[in-house]
């Protein structure tokens, strides 16, 4: 009996992700969606440390694994609290990692448990399916954990790009290297010495194979290791025979696949292209092919407040720079007054806008802007032609027109927000320093573009104060 309650335990849960992950794909339901995947995970933990049982015996170590919960739990909630949601990037990043570390974890706990298996009789043929798993689990893991490591401290500015002549090839060699000695140890599970050379193998793959790609990437990166961790997750639920563990890996792995293979969409690039081109990492472009740009102009915050309080439509274009000046609240208020004012606002979303993927839905649902003012890139480009004026807010490769234009360009080909369609452009940033592709923007000196420069939040609040004027 109570191996069949452990096992509706278990799909139960498996319902719960499935549902949850559906509710998530709608920010109206995603909330709950959330809560309803959580609380599955709750029934298939609780089910798992009461319910467990195996050879006879029920799990008994209990202080220790209530002490991990509490640990964990607490760690969890304060750290998801106080992040602001700036740094979500990199707490995701994190949190991933700490997953891909759990599944490598596993496999070498499971091997240990092999060895002893082996030690005690067992035939190595009867044993080169589990080996397999837990092999192919350990490479996994530890790539995403060292790979999410890497990807972390890029985010948050303590890592830099780095790369050097032949770095694809090295880190072929040692990815093939971990897999040969990976075949070994199947072919032989008494080689204990195997196991740490893998794990170490994988771990400096997982570095160098994140190293040198850029911020430009980062979102397609994040994606790709966390589908990493989604199919050692799986690994984990073929040795443990946990049809809940299996089915959230499996979930995640493709999840996460399907949303790295959107992402190479939305740029226009392969995902070869993405891990070895090192697009936006430490190589120097030229600006725009070291063409003469001309001259940009720029526009007073009384003439952009006249000019947006008069529109009969106005875009925004959000960025990265409106996530780091934390301008989200800011942004809305502006919405808000030029609405009260009869003036149309809606926001233009570019699928790699930002450094996770939906960084500017999540930054702006944070905000209470209404989900049905979010349009995608395809929306937007449509819109554009009817638009009066459109304020970009630390966006830069995303709206480059070289993107169309520049054959030569590192960026050609990628699909963009088509915002020099418009009737006007107001591009608010710090500075005229290109973004993290590293190249110009031929946007900023065409004749229909103003720029803004200051902080994007306090832009705002200043722009909020002079349409009030209007």
């Amino acid at each position: 009996m109570e191996l069949n309650l452990l096992t509706i335990c278990y799909l139960i849960a498996s319902i719960t992700y499935i549902l949850g992950l559906k509710m998530l794909s709608n920010p109206a339901s995603a909330r709950k969606g959330n809560l309803v995947a959580a609380g599955g995970m709750a029934i298939a933990i609780a089910g798992t440390i009461f319910l467990y049982e195996q050879n006879g015996a029920k799990l008994h170590n209990y202080l220790w694994i209530f002490c991990g919960l509490a640990i964990g739990g607490i760690v969890g909630t304060l750290a998801a609290k106080k992040v602001k949601m700036t740094a979500m990037p990199e707490m995701v990043s994190l949190f991933n990692g700490m997953g891909g570390a759990c599944a490598a974890l596993i496999s070498l706990v499971e091997f240990n448990h092999l060895s002893k298996e082996f030690a005690a009789g067992g035939s190595p043929d009867g044993l080169t399916g589990k080996t397999l798993i837990i092999v192919l689990g350990l490479i996994i893991g530890s790539v995403s954990f060292a790979g999410s490591m890497v990807a972390w401290g890029k985010l948050n500015g303590k890592v830099k790009d780095f790369s050097f002549t032949g770095q694809n090839i090295l880190n072929l060699m040692i990815l093939a290297a971990a897999l040969a000695v990976g075949v070994l140890l199947i072919m032989d599970p008494s080689h204990s010495l195997y196991v740490y050379i893998i794990l170490s193998l994988a771990l400096l793959y997982g570095i160098l194979f994140v190293m040198p790609i850029g911020g430009a990437d980062m979102p397609v990166v994040i994606s790709l290791l966390n589908s990493f961790t989604g199919v050692a997750a799986a690994c984990g639920g073929f040795l443990y025979d946990n049809k809940a563990m299996l089915t959230g890996g499996i979930l995640v792995g493709a999840a996460g696949t399907l949303l790295t293979i959107l992402m190479c969409k939305a740029m226009n690039r392969s995902l070869q292209n993405v891990l070895i081109g090192s697009f936006g990492g430490n190589k120097t472009q030229a600006a725009s092919g070291g063409k003469d740009q001309g001259a940009y102009k720029e526009i007073s915050l009384s003439d952009a407040a006249m000019v947006m309080s008069y529109a009969n439509k106005v875009l925004v274009v959000p960025g990265y720079g409106l996530a780091v000046a934390q301008a989200q609240h800011a942004c809305h208020e502006l919405e808000k007054i030029l609405e009260e004012k009869g003036v149309e606002v809606k926001y233009a979303i570019h699928p790699v806008a930002g450094r996770m993927p939906g960084h500017m839905n999540v930054l702006l649902a944070e905000a209470d802007v209404s989900y049905e003012k979010l349009l995608e890139m395809e929306q937007a480009n449509d819109e554009f032609k009817t638009c009066d004026v459109v304020l970009i807010l630390g966006a830069n490769d995303v709206v480059n027109p070289a993107a169309k234009n520049d054959p030569a360009s590192p960026i050609y080909g990628m699909p963009i927000l088509e915002v020099e369609m418009a009737k006007t452009v107001i591009v608010n940033k710090r500075s005229m320093k290109p973004g993290y592709a590293g190249i110009e923007n031929d946007l900023f000196f065409q004749p229909k573009t103003s720029m803004l420069f200051g902080d994007a939040k306090k832009v705002l609040q200043d722009l909020c104060a002079e349409v009030k004027q209007v």
